[in-house]
């Protein structure tokens, strides 16, 4: 595995949860110059990107989480944190971390979240 994700659960609609993803022997500068995402599956659909924090400082997010979710970095860990708040019972998915940059594309397990009414 090349990704650590964590932070996945059950969780009541309107509630909180923070999802966690590093790779424990990515160098430093390597971190910041990488892109890194947050991707999630629900069964049946396809793959879609929730958010996106990129190594130029932008971020980017999907559609149906913009004003919910919140995804941020710690440079000092070197950890990357989605953030989801007001979660809905269509955010049940598997979520994936990634990790993109010059010569690599890591990807996490993926934590399940569920969300339920």
């Amino acid at each position: 595995v090349q990704l650590q994700a964590s932070g996945g659960g059950l969780v009541q609609a309107g509630g909180s949860l923070r999802l966690s993803c590093k790779h424990s022997r990515m160098i430093l500068s390597t971190f910041w110059s990488t892109d890194w995402g947050w991707y999630r599956q629900a069964p049946g659909k396809q793959r879609e990107l929730v958010a996106e924090d990129r190594s130029d400082g932008s971020r980017h997010y999907g559609d149906s989480v913009k004003g919910r979710f919140t995804i941020s970095r710690d440079n000092a860990k070197k950890t990357v944190y989605l953030q989801m708040n007001s979660l809905k019972t269509d955010d049940t998915a598997t979520y994936y971390c990634n990790a993109r940059g010059p010569g690599i594309n890591y990807w996490g397990e993926g934590t399940l979240v569920t969300v339920s009414s």
